[in-house]
């Protein structure tokens, strides 16, 4: 219908064009001595018409002849960048398909021509990395180093996720520094910096990488929990000696953090060892009053040593015993805080309960302590032989688990 439109209208044009011509009886005289000419103005006008066309028509051509040298070098540009893309993008492929010797030959090519120098450099020291290639390898970083700042983070991230996959933690933590001195503090930077912390024993980086990343719910609740736990029982070695160093860092351990039944269960021997077992009797009872736990039961007993109160943990005790009547662990707890609060007779009770329930070497040896109090040493000695049996016999029940 277009088409139709536009005939009709050329059509209608022409006529008019005919009819507005033959009505023009108008003449022109061009006069250049010694010649002279007379033309229709009809006949002129066509003349100009006819002459403005041919003019541009030459004109154009003039123009595309002289810019043809610089069309043949931008076409000529265009294929060596395509070609150059065209490598790289096979320097990846052959990179992610484990063919690493193409790898290198690809990202060599693609290197060559200069364009993208600096991805080109870090996928050819992947690849050489890959193959144990030291040397290349570090000729490589060496051209992706020399590409400036562009390439500068691209560059230290390669060499610090390679250096902890070579177990070379000493320079992937220099790398990652110069990342965060640089502000680069993205996922992926904690992540590695995560694994050089705990490779390196730094155990308070640790711990603030491993709350950054749960913050950002880069990692859940269940994969940072062990990570915080052998930090901060790391780190509760390392201050075990100075009872009041143990004391100020267990009191910094965030609430929340203490909700690690397994951290808690590990950290009060600890704690026992230094004569601060009641420093934990307010998290044991939290967690005991919620889910119940054999385990940390027995270790309620520490609960009471040193300045604890005795008497209000084995009222506690005596209130979970109610519910948990055969619990060994408990039983034992039981024994142990009726020591220290000097009532032997109870303590002698609960500790042969919790022998008949679950044995275990630290009931034998709390109630053959006890006996020795009550002056009968002929079946304290007994108890000692029957401890000393489990162990030799590797039938003891550990207090802790590990």
């Amino acid at each position: 219908m277009r088409a139709l439109i536009w005939l009709i209208g050329i059509f209608a044009l022409a006529v008019g064009l005919a009819m507005t011509a033959g009505l023009n009886e108008g003449y022109v005289l061009v006069v250049m001595p010694p010649w002279r000419a007379q033309l229709s103005l009809n006949l002129l006008v066509v003349l100009l018409a006819v002459g403005f066309v041919v003019g541009y028509v030459v004109l154009r051509l003039v123009r595309r002849t002289l810019e043809l040298p610089g069309r043949v070098a931008q076409w000529r540009e265009r294929r060596r960048r395509e070609k150059a893309g065209q490598a790289l993008r096979e320097a990846l492929r052959a990179l992610f398909e484990g063919r690493f010797a193409q790898a290198v030959k690809f990202a060599s090519s693609a290197f060559s021509s200069g364009e993208s120098e600096a991805m080109a450099a870090l996928v050819a020291a992947r690849a050489a990395h890959a193959m144990h290639d030291e040397t290349r390898y570090r000729i490589w970083l060496g051209h992706a180093a020399e590409q400036g700042e562009d390439a500068r983070v691209a560059r230290l991230m390669t060499e610090a996720e390679l250096a902890i996959e070579g177990r070379r933690f000493d320079e992937a933590a220099e790398r990652l520094e110069s990342l965060r001195l640089a502000g680069h503090r993205h996922i992926a930077v904690l992540r590695m910096s995560l694994k050089v912390a705990s490779a390196l024993g730094q155990w308070d980086e640790l711990l603030r990488t491993t709350r950054q990343l749960l913050k950002h719910k880069a990692l859940t609740a269940d994969q940072a929990a062990p990570l915080l736990r052998r930090a901060h029982l790391e780190r509760m070695r390392e201050v075990g000696a100075d009872e009041a160093a143990l004391v100020a860092y267990w009191n910094e351990i965030p609430p929340d953090e203490l909700q690690d039944r397994r951290l808690v269960e590990r950290a009060v021997p600890m704690l026992a060892a230094v004569g601060q077992g009641a420093l934990a009797r307010r998290t044991l009872e939290r967690l005991l009053d919620r889910d119940w736990d054999g385990a940390l039961a027995r270790l309620y007993a520490h609960c009471g040593d040193g300045d604890g109160d005795a008497v209000g943990c084995l009222a506690k005790a005596e209130g979970w015993l109610q519910r948990q009547p055969n619990d060994g662990g408990l039983l034992y707890a039981l024994g142990r805080l009726c020591i220290g609060a000097q009532l032997w007779g109870k303590a002698q009770s609960y500790l042969e309960a919790s022998l008949s329930r679950a044995p275990s070497v630290d009931a034998q040896l709390a109630l053959a302590g006890l006996l020795e109090k009550l002056g009968r040493p002929d079946e304290a000695q007994k108890r000692y032989r029957i401890a000393a049996e489990m162990v030799a016999g590797g039938s003891s029940t550990a207090v802790v688990r590990i």
